[in-house]
């Protein structure tokens, strides 16, 4: 069932929005709305990450109508679109990706993105984790998850946790794996979950 339209906020049809502002506090506006409708963007669409080459350069791609407003010949610059994604970092809501060429668009279909990311704390490369969840959150969200069903002391594969058919319905079902092993390290700090075996089939036990 294809996901209905999303509803873009009004702004997003004024010129000046995607002219960077020199203004300090109307340029602080600026990326906090830019930054919000990213994260509404990415939920909507269940997007866990972006290719910002896809997002600039591609208009067959799904992302590029966020930053591309043909109607009234309007777009943002890649120069612009990076430093609202520093802004996003500093807030904990986006990250680059290191050393990624594939990643699951939404439940049900993988994308591949072109560029490598790169350093996950640097500021460059082209594929950026959106956290419209951020991994201690998907983390409390699978710790409840494993309270609610009994799972403590039990070992699970992530992909059982992601694709398996006893966690369907979960609201972590169908999440991109890498994401999910983020979430699952914040629980391994905490002394919460140990994981167990190699990356093709890692394992989780849960506290």
């Amino acid at each position: 069932i294809p996901s209905p339209p999303f509803p873009y906020p009004k702004e997003h049809s004024f010129p000046p929005f995607y002219t960077p502002q020199l203004n300090l506090s109307t340029a602080h506006a600026q990326l906090t709305k830019w930054s919000s409708l990213i994260l509404s963007f990415c939920r909507h669409h269940t997007l866990y990450r972006l290719s910002l080459s896809d997002a600039t350069n591609s208009p067959t791609s799904p992302v590029y109508p966020l930053f591309n407003n043909d109607s009234i010949n309007r777009r943002l610059s890649l120069p612009y679109i990076k430093e609202i994604i520093d802004f996003m970092r500093k807030d904990g809501r986006a990250e680059y990706c290191t050393g990624t060429t594939t990643t699951t668009g939404s439940k049900g279909g993988d994308t591949t993105e072109r560029g490598v990311g790169g350093g996950g704390k640097g500021g460059g490369g082209d594929v950026v984790w959106i956290y419209w969840r951020t991994p201690e959150e998907w983390a409390a969200i699978v710790e409840k998850w494993v309270d609610e069903t009994g799972n403590r002391g039990q070992v699970m594969t992530v992909y059982e946790l992601t694709e398996g058919e006893g966690t369907r319905g979960a609201e972590f079902w169908g999440l991109d794996q890498e994401l999910l092993i983020k979430a699952i390290q914040v629980l391994v700090k905490r002394g919460k979950a140990q994981t167990m075996g190699g990356e093709e089939n890692l394992g989780v036990k849960f506290f």
